[in-house]
């Protein structure tokens, strides 16, 4: 496939009906049950369909006794010296995995799984595409996973996504599973519920021992981890965060399923919002049993789309029908190429056409600077009339805004490389927009007295588009250089874009000081004016203000004229007699 050429499944809502209309999950799904089923005997199956082989990876793990069978394991063959496959030293296991590497006639392997079978599948996926890139081989690699636990934390999902390997994998899921959700809380405060889960994983889900293993386990027990996953998932998506607080991370594409229908994501932040808002509408036992009713789901899904094209399946050759699912295999492998990249390269040339916008803000500042009122940038914005100067610069505002806030949706979205909040080029350009725009957004929200019905900026009024930036600035890489380095004059911009929001919170302070009577509460206002006082003093200090923040009529020099009259009449209501 060229470098410029899109895949025939680009989109996920085109991979989800084509899943559906094929053979792939009931197939998988039927393997897996298989491969639970004959747990005792084998680790995997494996069944050849023509030119397609599917794996399936047991999700039945057999605990206990004094000679485990992970203490059998020997490697079926060495290539390199890395194992390439290990057996429990069962013949009748090395034979069809030898076969399958080593025919000429597979051209496709879809590796399967279900439960910790399913990360094993992955696993295996994994080492495996790696293994084929390295010997240039043309065999198609899809892993189909069904209700698996995560695999690894947020730099081995954009690891994965990085070598363009997310669109080889599709985690099924049900609405109400908690088992792919379960790493999502903390391991440590859930370690004494997890060992109640442990039999789902140790018997075949067609055992008739599971029934009254279910009633084992306490309605309490199953409300009291439901409860812990749920909360945690919600505190994490709160405001639309994903990526600060939670440890596992998804990859590839996950398929959600239930009886009303099926749901495709790639969006690593989309697919942990769509856990925790479809988890929310289960219950606590419901959330156990869905982790059994994957068979039910899938064969649901597909039986329908099969059944609406029946009569053109009967018209299609067997031959050209398995060239089909090849064909599907190695473009939903591919699907998640070189988009990203033409992605960057797109938005580099949009920016190239935004940033005269960017241009005249920063004109408009040094025009500001320059006036006989001295009021400075922010404060003549925010006391702006109807001037057609003014009007023009929150024209450009709004479409800078625009702009960014498309930016980190494509980046949340997964269409950009997943270094690019890494990159220079966009770390540096995101710290400019921010320094230039947020000032005036500030001027904007108290010059409208939004703050009177809202509350202050930096609580109730920030853009996010702001707070990731921060991040993105926060963790770029800092030269030693850099760091050391010194400014001899003011600042172009303030380096706290928050400064003037801040300014006006110790304003705000200074106000209730003057009508305030409780002595505690006049306490806590004057450590906050003070700790912002060293802040502010700081800054200018080190030349990180612009010279507009001491512009004779700014709010900060008003403030400050207003802190020393406040400072005086404490200074004389101490020395009144007591």
């Amino acid at each position: 496939m060229a470098a410029n050429e899109a895949s025939p499944f680009e989109s996920s809502e085109m991979l989800a009906t084509f899943l559906i209309s094929t053979p792939l999950l009931p197939e998988s799904w039927r393997l897996c049950s298989q491969a639970n089923a004959a747990a005792n005997l084998r680790s995997f199956v494996v069944e050849h369909v023509g030119a397609i082989v599917y794996m399936a990876f047991s999700g039945v793990q057999m605990a206990g006794g004094s000679d485990p069978s992970w203490r059998t394991l020997v490697p079926l063959k060495i290539i390199g010296g890395v194992p390439l496959f290990w057996s429990y030293g069962n013949k009748e296991t090395e034979e069809p995995v030898l076969a399958l590497l080593e025919s000429t006639n597979t051209k496709s392997l879809v590796i399967t799984g279900h439960s910790i079978g399913g990360a094993t599948a992955s696993l295996c996926t994994l080492w495996l595409l790696s293994y084929l890139h390295s010997i240039s081989s043309s065999l198609s690699v899809m892993c189909i996973t069904f209700g698996s636990p995560l695999l690894g934390n947020k730099s081995f999902s954009q690891a994965i996504s990085k070598y363009r390997r997310g669109g080889n994998f599709i985690h099924v899921v049900s609405n109400h599973d908690i088992i792919p959700r379960l790493l999502f809380a903390p391991i440590t405060p859930l370690t004494s519920q997890l060992n109640f889960l442990l039999p789902f994983w140790h018997l075949s889900i067609t055992s008739p021992e599971f029934g009254k293993l279910a009633v084992q386990v306490s309605d309490e027990e199953k409300a009291k981890l439901f409860t812990a996953v749920l909360d945690y998932l919600e505190a994490a998506t709160h405001n639309g965060e994903t990526s600060g607080s939670i440890l596992f991370h998804p990859f590839g594409n996950y398929f959600f399923v239930s009886e009303e229908g099926a749901l495709c994501v790639d969006s690593p932040v989309t697919i942990i919002k769509m856990m925790h808002l479809l988890l929310s509408t289960s219950s606590s036992s419901g959330s156990i049993e869905d982790h059994l009713k994957y068979g039910e789901f899938v064969n649901r899904l597909s039986l329908e789309m099969l059944n609406q094209k029946k009569s053109l399946l009967r018209n299609i050759p067997n031959s050209s029908y398995e060239a089909g699912l090849e064909l599907a295999i190695q473009s939903s492998a591919r699907r998640m190429g070189p988009s990203s990249a033409l992605n960057a390269a797109s938005l580099a040339l949009k920016l190239s056409m935004v940033n005269p916008y960017g241009a005249q803000i920063k004109w408009y500042k040094s025009w500001c600077d320059e006036q006989v009122d001295e009021k400075g940038y922010y404060d003549s914005f925010k006391t702006r009339g109807t001037c057609k100067r003014e009007m023009k610069v929150n024209i450009n505002r709004h479409k800078l805004a625009r702009f960014w806030n498309n930016v980190i949706d494509m980046y949340e979205k997964n269409e950009l490389p997943h270094d690019f909040d890494q990159r220079a080029k966009w770390v540096c350009a995101s710290q400019f927009y921010k320094l230039l725009s947020e000032p005036l957004d500030i001027a904007e929200y108290y010059g409208k007295g939004i703050h009177i019905t809202k509350g202050h900026y930096m609580e109730h009024g920030r853009e996010r588009r702001y707070e990731i930036f921060d991040r993105w600035w926060k963790n770029k890489k800092v030269t030693i250089s850099e760091e050391n380095k010194e400014r001899s004059k003011f600042s172009s911009s303030t380096q706290d874009s928050c400064f003037w929001a801040k300014v006006e919170e110790a304003r705000d302070w200074l106000n209730c000081m003057r009508s305030e009577r409780d002595s505690n509460k006049l306490a806590m206002l004057w450590e906050k004016i003070e700790y912002f006082e060293k802040y502010a003093i700081k800054l200018i200090q080190n030349k990180e203000v612009s010279c507009d923040v001491l512009a004779k009529n700014s709010s900060y020099s008003t403030w400050v004229e207003d802190l020393k009259e406040m400072k005086q009449l404490r200074a004389n209501v101490s020395r009144l007699p007591q």
